[in-house]
């Protein structure tokens, strides 16, 4: 009966202890990975965070963490130790890689016939994360592709973060009810490494 036990163990172990997870391994979070972040005290801190380019992620509460080159469990303990002068005792933080940055193709003929651009967006839209768009696509056409916004999102504030030239990041605001009647951002083209933010909005607003 021992010998039994033993052999239907095997089985359960090779099922539930052969795959480890990204917050399990020595896996280093990179610029486009997205992340999941849950926090049992307060649910409406939870939401997709997106590595940015610049290797950063932007927390409510927390503020800005330096995430690329870093593990999931690195990244959880600084949220964490971020977060918890806003609680009576340090959160419950649950944080895991729901999405893992594409590595960029390898040149070829075909691809360079039909370039494209990557730019990024993250806040409060239902897909978050890189998206690749042909050049010549503005704003308005951008955000009409991009999924919609969820029931959070400020979209009077929308943000277009883009480094020029010189290395400084400049950031545009716009109010998409604006844009829709025909405002500035339909003329917006957007460039190559382009951040767009939708910030979540404040209780009144």
């Amino acid at each position: 009966m021992k010998t039994l036990s033993r052999l239907l163990l095997v089985p359960v172990l090779l099922v539930f202890g052969g795959l480890p997870t990204l917050a399990d391994t020595a896996y280093k979070l990179r610029a486009g990975d997205v992340l999941q972040l849950e926090v049992l005290e307060d649910a409406s801190l939870n939401r997709s965070v997106l590595v940015l380019p610049d290797g950063n992620v932007t927390i409510p509460q927390a503020g800005t963490i330096h995430a690329a080159g870093f593990s999931v469990d690195q990244v959880r303990s600084t949220v964490v130790t971020a977060l918890t002068p806003n609680f009576a005792k340090a959160p419950t933080v649950y944080l895991s890689v729901s999405q893992v940055a594409q590595a960029a193709p390898a040149a070829s003929s075909s691809a360079a016939a039909r370039p494209g651009t990557g730019v990024f967006v993250m806040g409060e839209v239902t897909k978050p994360g890189r998206v690749d768009i042909e050049p010549g696509v503005t704003l308005l056409q951008f955000l009409a592709q991009s999924g919609g916004f969820t029931s959070f999102a400020a979209t009077k504030r929308i943000q277009l973060r883009r480094v020029d030239a010189s290395g400084h990041e400049q950031i545009y605001l716009f109010n998409y009810d604006s844009v829709m009647a025909g405002g500035q951002a339909r003329m917006i083209y957007l460039q190559k490494g382009d951040v767009i933010v939708v910030p979540q909005r404040h209780l009144f607003e």
